[in-house]
């Protein structure tokens, strides 16, 4: 039967819509960026970077059963993790993922190595994903050496424990309890045979933080497990598995470590004289409270550039600020100077505030650290 010409034309209308809608597509695909897919990484010790900043590591080194982890673009997840090992030795394994340098393999564009005494604070965040058909802990790791090394053990190995589940407990035995970064921890010291271990194991699960690996680096040296000579050679996050793991995932993860860059004294670099005093006067009313801080250079040589590090007590949320650019709103985290107060001479000072809320009971910050370096408060 041969079509009408209304037939036709409609035709003819279609085929032109369509063709349009090709078009269109074919442009968007053309100009849209590809999506990352997901990498599964199966090998003993395989590994991939996300993020273009972090490396992503398998790193099945106690078992030699099948473990698989899919790199995501904001973190991992276990997908396989078959087999045991005895809960009173070591774990299976260590996937994870990290800021720095392990066994060689070094994250793109880190700073790491850097000494202690220079870097002015390394806020890091961390979110996890746990599940119960397992044992396992979920362990945030910092590594310490005296010297910058890219290779091999460090001497100091500082954990923190975010969760755990079944009979599984750090290396050594308990030494105490310590409140650090604003929160309260069981304290565990030891040395695994390879080198020594301090362990803060949290009272209860944590899924996510914000924190300064500082405030625990500056633990390991009031112990006597570390010096401010040493270095900083990685931060790494993830899960130690003893039995099954599939699912487990860390869902975010993020590390800085502010070292100040270039020579102490360049403009817009922490940098100069770190000796200092910190006023913290506060208004305080019932759920809010507004904190002006001034920083006072008590040193002999101008400061150029500047980073105050502090904890805020738990259950306090910073709102707004003014004067400083301030790397977190909770928790442990580091205000830095704005271009128009960057300078700061000898026995001058300058000063930033911030608005916020708080629950329970209101209490300042315990203390300060400018570029690295503790200030007295008044």
């Amino acid at each position: 039967m041969r079509p009408s010409r209304h037939h036709a034309r409609r035709a003819r209308s279609l085929f032109a819509a369509l063709l349009t809608t090709l078009v269109s597509l074919a442009a968007l695909l053309t100009t849209a960026p590809a999506a990352q897919a997901d990498t599964i990484i199966c090998e003993q010790f395989g590994s991939t970077t996300i993020q273009g900043r972090y490396v992503v590591q398998n790193n099945r080194w106690g078992t030699n059963d099948p473990q698989c982890v899919t790199a995501t673009d904001s973190g991992f997840r276990i997908t396989q993790a078959d087999g045991s090992v005895p809960t009173n030795g070591a774990p299976k394994s260590y996937p994870s993922l990290y800021n720095g340098c392990h066994y060689t393999n070094c994250s793109p564009g880190t700073n790491l190595p850097a000494r202690l005494s220079t870097i002015a604070g390394a806020p890091t965040s961390i979110s996890y994903s746990y599940v119960n058909n397992a044992v396992y802990d979920a362990a945030y790791d910092i590594w310490l050496d005296p010297t910058p090394r890219t290779d091999g053990v460090n001497r100091t190995e500082i954990m923190i424990w975010f969760n755990k589940v079944g009979s599984v407990q750090p290396v050594g035995s308990q030494v105490g309890t310590a409140t650090v970064a604003g929160r309260q921890w069981q304290v565990w010291s030891g040395n695994n045979g390879s080198n020594d271990v301090l362990s803060f194991v949290a009272p209860s699960a944590m899924t996510s933080w914000t924190f300064d690996v500082m405030d625990f680096a500056r633990q390991a040296v009031s112990r006597g497990l570390a010096q401010n000579t040493w270095y900083l050679t990685s931060v790494q996050a993830g899960f130690e598995p003893w039995q099954a793991g599939a699912g487990l995932a860390v869902t975010s993860f993020s590390s800085t470590v502010d070292t100040g860059g270039g020579n102490p004294g360049d403009p817009g670099t922490p940098g100069g004289s770190t000796a200092c005093k910190v006023t913290y006067a506060t208004n305080v009313w019932q759920g809010g409270f507004t904190a002006d801080v001034t920083v006072t250079n008590t040193g002999s040589t101008p400061l150029n550039g500047w980073s105050l590090a502090f904890t805020l007590p738990v259950g306090q949320q910073i709102t707004g600020s003014w004067n400083a650019g301030l790397s977190a709103s909770s928790g442990t985290l580091t205000a830095r100077n704005v271009a128009h107060n960057a300078q700061v001479a000898p026995g001058g000072q300058t000063s930033f505030g911030f608005q916020g809320a708080y629950a329970g009971t209101f209490a300042k910050p315990s203390g300060f650290s400018l570029n690295g370096t503790a200030c007295t408060t008044a």
